[in-house]
């Protein structure tokens, strides 16, 4: 079986780190938060559902990513469905990515519209003021994340949508644009496995791509539906360098599931759901939402991560 995934991501003692109580007005749950360092401190963009059901987006800042959370005093991002139709229920589950040649942070959301879940955009410089560039894919998508840089004067963009039946299917896909607004050249990048696997029911990306020597790495949720309901799980994978659309190494086994009683007891059972991460001097800081009801942290080293998926993870025979 090789080496055992179990020592690569540790959680925090203290988990949850984040919960509504923490929050500077009521809500119902705070879960799915993007993760960037910003202006010297660790940025959570949190997803924050009311009591009507409905989510927004909420600002926490930290010096050392773990404790004393500063709030924005109201929400950040809120939808407007005035504006953008296709907010009318909400706005879920940022994924942050710098984009150096616009000078600014693409957050990429789930819009909730009439027609389902479509994936959104919008630019920021400061997390105060959002330029919103409405939907860049039709419902049903989501688990969605732009690459930092283009790959022959094309961004990419990693996404999930959802076939209808009878071919029902949940499949990680990847996607072209010269412009971030039209899209084309769509390829399956990760295929929920068949049978009994953990990630059997379902895939969809979950961390924005962190560029490495030995490739882009992305983590992403694998779901498995059993008599007792769906469990979500994750995995990890490794995207050619200079073309995203291979995959040169995808885990067997997950690297984290639902164990402590905070990521299987809350609103929704046995989730765990990163939107983010944050990496240092090889030091990979992991924010998930747990059981969509708060927030916790995981911790590796980066060089671990790479080493076992490689030693352990298929491997694509076209990259030998």
């Amino acid at each position: 079986m090789g080496k055992s995934s179990e020592v690569l991501f540790r959680r925090y003692d203290l988990n949850p780190i984040i919960t509504s109580s923490d929050l500077p007005y009521l809500a119902n749950t705070v879960f799915n938060a993007g993760a960037i360092k910003f202006n010297e401190k660790i940025l959570l963009l949190l997803r924050v559902e009311d009591r009507r059901g409905i989510s927004h987006l909420l600002v926490a800042k930290s010096d050392d990513g773990i404790t004393n959370w500063k709030f924005d005093d109201k929400p950040t991002f809120i939808p407007e469905p005035d504006k953008h139709h296709e907010e009318m229920w909400g706005v879920e589950d940022p994924r942050i990515t710098y984009m150096e040649e616009l000078k600014q942070w693409a957050v990429v959301y789930t819009a909730y519209s009439h027609m389902g879940p479509l994936v959104s955009l919008a630019l920021t410089r400061d997390f105060v003021h959002f330029e919103k560039r409405g939907p860049i894919m039709p419902p049903e998508d989501k688990d969605a994340a732009i690459f930092p840089v283009r790959f022959n004067g094309r961004w990419a963009l990693i996404h999930r949508p959802v076939i209808s039946a009878p071919t029902a299917s949940a499949h990680i896909w990847i996607s072209f644009s010269p412009d971030l607004k039209h899209w084309g050249d769509h390829k399956v990048l990760i295929r929920a496995r068949e049978g009994g696997w953990w990630d059997s029911k379902k895939v969809g990306l979950n961390t924005p791509p962190i560029k490495t020597d030995d490739g882009w790495l992305v983590m992403y949720h694998g779901v498995r539906e059993t008599a007792s309901g769906d469990v979500y799980r994750l995995g990890l994978a490794l995207l050619d360098l200079e073309d995203p659309s291979v995959v040169r190494y995808r885990s067997k086994e997950w690297v984290l599931a639902p164990q402590e009683k905070y990521e299987r007891e809350g609103d929704v059972e046995n989730v765990i759901f990163p939107c983010g991460w944050v990496c240092e001097n090889n030091d990979l800081k992991l924010y998930y939402g747990t059981a969509d009801t708060s927030i916790a942290l995981a911790t590796a080293r980066l060089d671990h991560v790479i080493e076992w998926l490689k030693e352990t993870g298929e491997r694509d025979p076209s990259c030998v």
